[in-house]
């Protein structure tokens, strides 16, 4: 054991000696290369700019008042107007009601049911282009296309016979809940 330590020993000295005769960098040489980048560009010189705004008008004065402005508007018989005005609610037919929870009674009609989202969409498109209101809803698999809502649900009865004769689609009136 005392030899193994003893010539671990003497090996370590040698090469603390000779490592550095070896590695001493004589036969290093440097290398230069081409650069390849190409010089940069010419730095602009520097312009100083005068300013050419204006002087703004003198305000502490108030300015003249101007003249009342003239506007034409087309004079309608007073009777077209009326008759435009008139509300869509027939108050005496079908009279918007009040829950137990004191939320408004809206009534929607549910006019087809899909199970391919893009059908549903389709029709969607087509009766938002028609200038109705409508929405689509994901229901226990099926996705059902709602035209709606409305407080009267007369207004949907008579929306439902004109959307049956123009797209041929039976409908059916159900209330609007917003789940």
């Amino acid at each position: 054991m005392k030899k193994r330590l003893l010539g671990a020993f003497a090996l370590l000295v040698i090469g603390a000696a000779v490592l550095p005769l070896v590695f001493d960098g004589a036969g290093y040489r440097e290398r230069h290369l081409e650069s390849r980048i190409p010089p940069g560009p010419d730095t602009a010189e520097w312009v100083d700019v005068e300013p050419t705004s204006r002087e703004l008008p003198d305000t502490r004065m108030p300015a003249e008042p101007a003249g009342a402005p003239v506007v034409s508007v087309p004079v309608e018989p007073v009777q077209e107007v009326v008759e435009r005005a008139k509300p869509d609610i027939e108050p005496t037919e079908d009279t918007p009601q009040l829950d137990q929870e004191n939320v408004p009674v809206a009534w929607t009609l549910q006019l087809a049911s899909f199970r391919d989202e893009a059908n549903a969409k389709a029709l969607r498109t087509e009766l938002l282009d028609a200038g109705y209101k409508v929405y689509i809803r994901h229901i226990s698999g099926l996705v059902k296309v709602f035209v709606g809502p409305e407080l009267q649900r007369t207004r949907l009865e008579s929306l439902q016979a004109a959307l049956k004769e123009e797209y041929s689609l039976d409908g059916i009136v159900v209330r609007f809940t917003t789940q």
